[in-house]
């Protein structure tokens, strides 16, 4: 089938690189207000033709949005203003409160399925996109029975195809998760940046100094705003609380490492350590992931 990507980024064009590879389309056009995205898209590879989405939408039978959270709704109504029977949409963000309320009451809702494929790197733009990104991880599908069942079964193939593990939940309670183990990992490590570039102004310092626990625990700062503080803006009520509980945790460190109490300190150290039963698993999964690709 052909397919149109809305938006050339990292997720919309590895998605289009890889089913163009293993040959779920034989054609994907670009669309994206970005028109130095669409020149390195085409010189890369990833689409085929950059096109405007009035003219994508009437040759492709699969749409595929894939822009910052805050733009996708309207973009998604949109679509679904214009598309004719027989065509399926898809979104990838990893917001899906906003998007599905946004369109709940639409005539061609069902014509749409609410995805969230969990994949991704620090980099952004059509550079960022590779073949490969999504094996083995898990997709998430929001709210499916207001999906018809023919463009489910489209978009299960597309995840299927992606080597993807899917998932299903309602469009609230995927946003309270993802707060809690996506965007606070951000939030994290957007203030660790902060907080060292702030406190540490010898940068040789930071260099010479640091090693690999900084490296892995800071590389996420490196994210796109553009595409970050939309999530955070459209998920700000699941990621206060999750904020909230978090700096929680951090003054109940730093009152045992302020009054010296080193048996409080293990205490905390310890409990944490129980993160490890879950690292164990996420590592075993992408090492069964790694062996059958």
């Amino acid at each position: 089938m052909k397919i149109t990507v809305i938006g050339t980024g990292l997720i919309g064009g590895s998605m289009a690189l890889d089913l163009k590879k293993r040959r779920l389309t034989s054609h994907v056009f670009g669309v994206d207000k970005n028109a130095t995205h669409l020149e390195k898209a085409i010189e890369l590879g990833i689409i085929d033709e950059k096109s405007n989405l009035i003219e994508a939408l009437d040759k492709t039978e699969l749409i595929i949005i894939s822009v910052p959270v805050d733009t996708a709704p309207d973009i998604l109504k949109q679509v679904l203003d214009l598309i004719k029977p027989g065509q399926t949409v898809m979104d990838v963000g990893s917001i899906k409160g906003n998007i599905c309320s946004h369109i709940a009451e639409h005539p061609n809702r069902k014509q749409f399925v609410a995805c969230h494929p969990i994949a991704g790197t620090e980099y952004s733009g059509p550079e960022a996109a590779h073949y490969y990104l999504f094996d083995g991880k898990v997709n998430i599908i929001t709210d499916k029975e207001h999906s018809d069942k023919s463009s489910l079964e489209i978009v299960e193939k597309v995840f299927k195809t992606l080597k993807m593990d899917t998932i299903y939940m309602g469009a609230e309670e995927h946003d309270r998760h993802i707060a809690y183990v996506s965007h606070l990992s951000h939030i994290t490590s957007f203030t660790l940046g902060l907080t060292v570039l702030e406190l540490e102004k010898d940068e040789k310092s930071i260099f010479n100094m640091a090693g690999s626990g900084f490296a892995s625990t800071v590389r996420l700062a490196k994210s796109s705003p553009d595409m970050w503080a939309p999530i955070f803006k459209e998920n700000k009520e699941n990621l206060t609380n999750a904020i909230d509980a978090y700096i929680d945790k951090l003054n109940q460190l730093k009152k045992s490492i302020e009054s010296g109490n080193m048996q409080d300190t293990h205490q905390t150290i310890t409990e944490a350590n129980q993160i490890e039963r879950i690292l164990e698993g996420i590592e075993l999964k992408n090492q069964a992931a790694t062996i059958k690709k």
